[in-house]
């Protein structure tokens, strides 16, 4: 009797290649497609054009295909984490929230409903089993530049066992685009989905002043002496590491190295203040248990590179010390755990 997968579609080319190969590895596949917006939002994943590119492909497949109406959901877990974020000074990674909440908790339970023995999606990651650590992990991608294990951190380790990413041994996404060129899909030459999905000019700053009713907040630019330089308009205007944007015509470039909420500051100063070897991180999902003793590589932004650094647990957080200075640590932003190629976890830098 076939295995059953709940593959979720996107109406992208990963996730309806995906179906065609897990169709080839003999699955019993069915689509299912996350509505998150009700607006048609140009460039916006999952929206109502989303999920007819993905009805479409299940159709030329012979598969059946469900929407999956998650709107409240993806306002309460994506949308407003993601405002609440900006207004409390720290710089969310959305991607890892639909992850956690929506792809690997409500379409699993959906998936259990429907008997399925399996979920899958067409990130690129690989699932293996670990003679180390004795059981299934998730590792990078073949394709290392679409690596996307990165955002996977959150996923329960319970579930290892029960999903599948049929891209992870792909070496390029054109290798991808052929195959559905070569089955004819209609999203053969689809564009890849944006990085904020219900954002795709990328403009965070007026998606946040449309949807909260916010007073002009004016504050003082201050540099790390405590001189003030200038006057902002708005704390939530700014992220760590910023150059570009502060508006103030200075002797040397200026950066954004953090702030002073309780006195509605801006703190900017010379780019070497954003080096730093130290940091801590909260909210923790792990695979297996640290060793203090061995080197991990950490990656502190889905697009850096990992950095060598020692790991330290107490209590509900991970002290990190890298091995090198890494530039703009930020809170908010998630610094995510490797062995080698294997994904041990991760969690939100504080």
């Amino acid at each position: 009797m076939k295995k059953k997968v709940l593959l979720g579609m996107s109406g992208g080319v990963d996730s309806s290649v995906s179906a065609i190969l897990l169709k080839e590895q003999n699955y019993d596949v069915i689509g299912v497609t996350m509505k998150l917006l009700d607006d048609e939002i140009d460039g916006a994943c999952c929206n109502i054009s989303s999920v007819m590119d993905a009805k479409r492909v299940c159709d030329l497949l012979e598969i059946p295909h469900y929407t999956l109406n998650l709107v409240k959901d993806f306002k309460n877990y994506v949308i407003d984490d993601f405002i609440t974020s900006y207004l409390n000074l720290k710089t969310p990674n959305p991607c890892i929230e639909c992850n956690r909440h929506l792809k690997f908790d409500i379409m699993y339970k959906m998936a259990l409903k429907l008997g399925c023995d399996f979920i899958a999606t067409g990130h690129y990651a690989k699932i293996e089993y670990s003679k180390k650590y004795g059981k299934n992990m998730i590792k990078k991608a073949q394709a290392l530049s679409k690596d996307q294990s990165y955002v996977l951190y959150p996923i329960p380790s319970e579930l290892l066992d029960n999903i599948k990413f049929p891209l992870g041994y792909f070496n390029s996404k054109d290798e991808v685009r052929k195959i559905a060129k070569k089955y004819n899909l209609n999203v053969a030459s689809k564009p890849d989905s944006q990085d904020i999905c219900f954002i795709p000019d990328g403009n965070y700053k007026k998606y946040i002043e449309d949807n909260v009713n916010l007073s002009e907040n004016i504050g003082d630019i201050r540099n790390t002496k405590g001189e003030k330089i200038g006057t902002h308009k708005g704390l939530y205007k700014y992220t760590i590491g910023q150059r570009k944007g502060i508006g103030i015509s200075y002797k040397t470039p200026l950066y954004v190295i953090g702030f002073n909420k309780e006195k509605n500051e801006l703190i900017v100063d010379d780019e070497k203040l954003l080096y730093k070897r130290k940091f801590s991180v909260s909210e923790l999902n792990l695979f297996c248990k640290i060793d203090e003793n061995i080197k991990y590589k950490v990656k502190t932004r889905y697009t850096s590179k990992c950095y060598d650094a020692t790991l330290k647990q107490v209590d509900d957080k991970i002290i990190v010390l890298l091995d090198k200075e890494a530039r703009a640590i930020t809170p908010g932003q998630s610094a995510v755990f490797y062995d080698d190629d294997t994904l041990i976890g991760g969690g939100k830098i504080i």
